[in-house]
């Protein structure tokens, strides 16, 4: 199959390049059955790695959610995330008297534009779904399950947020494949912080804070690793979550996660405030804790 054009719209695929031929079990965590009929757009169950078993979360662009207008293309809404959720509890429940070695990885497969939050399910409950969501893979992470998220294609907004930062380690493919990773538009940026949207345009060329794209996000510590050919991605992400073992192993957990990467970004150059910020605001916080510790 040709690759060239990139691989957004293509997370079954995905899931065919990086796991073993004929392993996939969709809906299915060992015995545990999650609804097939919620969420269309989120692909979960088993599979195998070189006969490692592990979970998968993936986006379908392909699927559009026929309960919710403002559900296709890959975007997470309330049903979706509810069902990414499920898939990590029950991966959690299934190896929950396993030791901390045998506990199974999760590999996200990220391709969202974001959240697509309609009036119905901003009424019954999306935030809480994606929030739902977040907490789960964090819970997953912190019990020793190494989370190793690939984007593909699009990593963007609260979507991201949700299905991909609560990572272990974050990979993306390099940006020829058109993968795509920010925020927000610089026209939602220019709207928040009131800065002229040509300041922000000539800022965006060489300021990681303001610039959208892979490159970027790798100086911020946001990806680990950069994967440069789509047959690579299943060894890099056996190599990833060897390594996330290791260091949960170690006791090494403040190198994984959202504070790993915040160190990672310090390393290469891209959060160069970040620990003078953390430096000043401990100094601020234990100049007053006793006041209110103690009170």
């Amino acid at each position: 199959m040709d690759y060239e054009q990139g691989m957004i719209g293509r997370g079954r695929d995905a899931l065919e390049m990086i796991f073993d031929a004929d392993s996939i079990k969709e809906n299915l965590i060992d015995d545990i059955q999650i609804d097939s009929e919620i969420g269309p757009g989120a692909v979960v169950g088993t599979g195998l790695l070189d006969g490692e078993k592990a979970t998968f979360i993936a986006n379908d662009a392909q699927a559009i959610n026929p309960r919710f207008n403002v559900v296709y293309f890959g975007v997470i809404g309330m049903e979706e995330a509810y069902k990414m959720a499920l898939a990590v509890y029950n991966t959690m429940e299934a190896d929950k008297d396993k030791p901390l070695e045998q506990k199974r990885p999760l590999v996200l497969i990220v391709d969202t534009p974001g959240n697509g939050p309609g009036k119905t399910e901003e009424i019954f409950g999306m935030n809480k779904a994606t929030g739902g969501y977040q907490l789960a893979l964090a819970e997953a992470r912190k019990l020793g399950h190494p989370i190793v998220a690939m984007v593909i294609g699009r990593a963007i907004s609260g979507a991201f947020l949700c299905h991909g930062l609560q990572a272990d380690q974050i990979l993306a493919l390099d940006k020829t494949f058109g993968t795509m990773i920010h925020v927000m538009p610089l026209t939602s940026i220019a709207r928040i912080t009131k800065i002229d949207i040509e300041r922000l345009e000539e800022l965006s060329k060489d300021n990681p804070v303001f610039a959208a794209g892979v490159d970027f996000f790798h100086k911020l510590g946001g990806v680990e690793e950069i994967v440069n050919k789509v047959e690579d991605m299943k060894a890099i992400i056996k190599k990833h979550i060897a390594e996330v073992r290791e260091a949960k192993k170690a006791g090494q957990a403040e190198k994984l996660g959202p504070w790993g990467r915040g160190a990672l970004g310090d390393e290469r150059g891209g959060r160069v405030v970040r620990k003078k910020i953390i430096e000043k605001m401990t100094e601020e916080y234990n100049a007053v804790a006793d006041k209110y510790l103690n009170a």
